[in-house]
């Protein structure tokens, strides 16, 4: 496995579980397990992006930090 890929990984893992631990100190957690119906995966499908933005977030960042530290 190349190194960049290692290291996009890594802070994507890092990234998304930060943006879990922010969505459950502000209570989104509690609001989807409240929710039902079809407002279940609604708040499902919130959850999961907003994990997913957060890992990209941390990912891209840490690609450009470390062609940063390259150069």
């Amino acid at each position: 496995m190349p190194p960049t890929l290692k290291v996009f990984l890594w802070w994507f893992v890092v990234g998304a579980t930060m943006a879990l631990a922010v969505i459950m100190l502000q209570g989104g957690i509690r609001d989807i397990m409240q929710s039902q119906g079809s407002v279940w995966e609604l708040k499902l499908v919130e959850l999961l992006t907003t994990t997913m933005g957060g890992g990209l977030l941390g990912g891209c960042i840490a690609l450009i930090l470390d062609r940063i530290k390259k150069s």
